[in-house]
């Protein structure tokens, strides 16, 4: 790849208690995202691949290791300046949408921006523009508790997109979708990907995986693989299968 470096995780570690019942979620992983790059991470139940957004999203910090976000070590800013980086830089879909109840699908989406100073007028026309490209723009003046699972999840992702964030990390963003619904929704996150932004995706599924530009697996905590090539499944099946 020749672009911009985004993303670059430097032997990052988490371990998490101390003493007998210490775990370690993620052991000396490095990984380095550009422009234009879509990575999908895959890997068993407990493999790491939540604790990787967490760290890559400032969302948590490694206890060994650095997580630079745009050449910025996170670890080197103060609460109001990751605040602000997560805002300008950062869309993050999470697992349970974390939308607010109160608001629209539109002042969901809107919120982030105006907190970064877009104002309001401005703001809702980047959201609305958001919602479209996702396919719900005619939902934007509904509440999330008028919405089915699917449309809450397509908000939550144009909520991700909205703005000029150049990296988005996507935890199972097709979860709550039909089969139909995920894939336009991953063409969508390929597309903001080929336009210039960088994409983290966590999947279960070899066939959203296949948008991505490669391939990483994690086990116990460490990248076993960063070719692209799926190891052997004995090597990547735990007892639960992938999750």
């Amino acid at each position: 790849m020749t672009g911009d470096l985004v993303l670059e995780l430097r032997a990052a570690g988490r371990v998490h208690a101390d003493g007998p019942d210490v775990v370690h979620a993620l052991r000396d992983v490095s990984l380095a995202l550009r422009t234009g790059e879509l990575v999908a991470v895959m890997g068993p139940s407990g493999s790491g691949k939540s604790t990787l957004l967490h760290l890559a999203g400032g969302l948590d910090t490694p206890t060994e290791g650095a997580v630079l976000v745009e050449g910025t070590d996170l670890a080197t800013l103060n609460r109001a300046e990751l605040a602000a980086i997560r805002r300008r830089s950062l869309g993050y879909v999470f697992q349970d949408l974390n939308l607010i109840p109160a608001l629209t699908a539109a002042e969901n989406v809107a919120l982030p921006r105006e907190l970064d100073g877009v104002r309001a007028r401005a703001a809702r026309q980047e959201a609305l523009a958001a919602l479209t490209e996702v396919g719900v723009g005619d939902l934007a003046d509904r509440f999330p508790d008028e919405m089915s699972g699917g449309q809450q999840q397509r908000v939550a992702i144009a909520r991700a997109l909205v703005g000029p964030r150049r990296l988005v990390l996507a935890d199972e963003p097709t979860g709550a979708l039909d089969s139909q619904t995920g894939e336009d929704v991953l063409r969508v996150l390929r597309a903001r990907c080929d336009a210039g932004a960088s994409g983290l995706l966590v999947t279960h599924e070899a066939r959203h995986a296949a948008w991505a530009d490669r391939v990483v697996f994690l086990r116990d905590g460490a990248l076993i693989d960063d070719t692209g090539v799926a190891p052997p499944p004995e090597v990547l099946l735990g007892a639960d299968g992938f999750g």
